[in-house]
């Protein structure tokens, strides 16, 4: 009887475990064989891949299909490869896609992922068509003292770095340079992170990415049980990084006692914003019984405006950082390109009296060109998500998903692709040239999105990330240092953003003759 009663528990665990795994089968499409329960969610833990590239990966695998199934958890998703689906997704048919789809559970609690880049539907909305404003070219200029302010300081780091001969990791030390702007920027706060790495303000930086095995088992359990409620009360985000980012938040409002001070950053922006009363617009989600969307409203209140400020900190800390060091890396390794930036720098910073300032690094074509390629060779965040919202059926295909089907997209393998990009491992700034960027085909280029969900801080982080590139490169040289890896390994636990291991080791020389 027992033997009975084990057997057919076995059988009922084994079909509620793979109760969706014929989904693509009977479809006719191919797909990533999935495993018991998890579907595709171990892939890149058991072959020690970070997210970016088990996309990439099966990407790759099948390189005559538009698209590919694959599981999350027992849940069929899809990666498209196909460019025109791509554009379908981010921009024409965006009101089919417009949930990012980070979090499994549509009810999450969870404070920090009220963020503008993880939360769905009309909070999304509602936050997007406020933020804007914050992000003008007016606000952005009014910032740029901040900036320049830390390219000082860093100067002054890099000189005695390059004084000792020794090598420096330029990841740590973008990163650094990052974090105290963002500190001065987001919250008003001299972070002191360039004088001082181990700080408060840069620790958090570190353990926001850092992925321990506390969070890799709650990213597995609430992405292979979506269905069960208790999970949501997991945070995908630790308590001390929650903790740490709501109280200071809060201790900074309070301090300017819930008004504007003045200072430009990113807190008095929300602050501004907050005043401004009750966001309202048209409802994305909701519908009058006449068909026409609904009114809804939302309060700006201080947990909302806290995972702003959040993710004002962590986007901009690890891409920003991670981006410009790496354009230091390959510029490093292509001397003769590094040649022509610093040309380019010199001759525009002695046409602003030999200053640093904000239409000097919009006049940076070159390295704006240079950044753009680095973007493209090592993809930081080397994928996009999102979610359908209903069912959908792909235009020119007759491939129809359902609502809520998740929908990848991997920037890394379309930048490594030889279709797109001629020569795709080389670096060649020359790519982005405007004559060349015409012949490119839009829909494959991605580094910050695209539509209505692409990223509201780009023009910000790429203003950042050049200005400190410029700064260094205006007063040293990068070359190899005996430690530097050409091609430096990817940390395996790397899931939104991607980190490598070891660093960045490089040397830095001040450089003879500035011009």
């Amino acid at each position: 009887m027992w033997l009975l009663v084990v057997a057919f528990l076995l059988i009922a665990f084994y079909y509620y475990g793979t109760r969706n795994f014929d989904y693509w089968k009977k479809r006719g499409i191919k797909y990533d064989e999935p495993i018991i329960f998890f579907g595709s969610n171990l892939t890149h833990i058991i072959k020690r891949h970070s997210l970016s590239e088990r996309f990439a990966e099966l990407h790759n695998r099948f390189p005559n299909e538009k698209f590919v199934g694959y599981f999350e958890s027992n849940n069929p998703a899809l990666l498209i490869r196909d460019p025109d689906m791509i554009k379908a997704v981010l921009v024409t048919d965006f009101k089919h896609f417009y949930r990012r789809g980070v979090s499994p559970h549509t009810n999450d609690i969870e404070p920090l992922m009220k963020n503008l880049f993880t939360v769905d539907g009309d909070a999304w909305k509602l936050l997007r068509q406020r933020m804007t404003s914050a992000f003008s070219s007016a606000k952005l200029k009014a910032m740029f003292p901040l900036i320049v302010e830390r390219t000082e300081k860093l100067i002054k780091i890099v000189d005695q770095i390059a004084e000792t001969g020794e090598e420096v990791d330029v990841r740590n030390l973008m990163a650094r340079y990052t974090t105290d702007f963002i500190g001065a920027c987001g919250f008003g706060i001299d972070s002191k992170t360039l004088d001082d790495d181990n700080n408060d303000f840069r620790q958090l930086g570190r353990r926001i990415f850092t992925i321990t095995k506390r969070d890799i088992v709650v990213n597995v359990l609430k992405r292979t049980f979506p269905n069960v409620d208790l999970f949501r009360y997991l945070h995908f985000f630790p308590e001390e990084v929650e903790r740490k980012n709501l109280s200071l938040v809060q201790q900074i409002m309070s301090q300017r006692n819930y008004k504007p001070s003045g200072r430009n950053d990113f807190v008095d922006m929300m602050l501004e914003l907050k005043q401004k009363g009750k966001m309202v617009g048209e409802s994305i989600e909701k519908r009058n019984p006449d068909g026409s969307p609904k009114i809804i409203e939302l309060e700006l209140d201080d947990v909302l405006i806290a995972a702003q400020v959040f993710v004002f900190f962590a986007a901009g800390f690890e891409t920003s950082s991670s981006s410009s060091s790496f354009l230091l890396h390959l510029l490093a390794f292509h001397p003769e390109e590094q040649e022509l930036v610093q040309k380019e720098i010199d001759e525009v910073i002695a046409r602003y009296d030999g200053k640093l300032c904000y239409d000097a690094v919009k006049d940076m074509k070159y390295l704006e060109m240079a950044f753009k390629e680095s973007n493209r060779v090592f993809a930081s965040p080397g994928f996009l998500i999102r979610k359908t919202v209903g069912r959908y059926t792909f235009p020119g295909t007759n491939l129809t998903i359902e609502d809520r089907t998740g929908v990848v997209i991997s920037t890394q393998a379309l930048y490594a692709d030889e279709k797109y990009f001629e020569d795709p491992e080389s670096f060649k700034p020359m790519r982005f040239h405007p004559d060349n960027v015409d012949k490119m085909n839009r829909n494959v280029f991605l580094p910050f999105g695209d539509g209505p969900r692409a990223c509201i801080g780009e023009r910000l982080g790429i203003m950042q990330a050049l200005a400190g590139v410029a700064a260094v490169l205006h007063n040293f040289s990068v070359v190899p240092s005996k430690s530097t890896k050409r091609y430096p390994p990817i940390d395996p636990t790397s899931t939104l953003i991607q980190n490598v291991l070891g660093g960045l080791p490089l040397s830095l020389q001040k450089r003879k003759k500035v011009q």
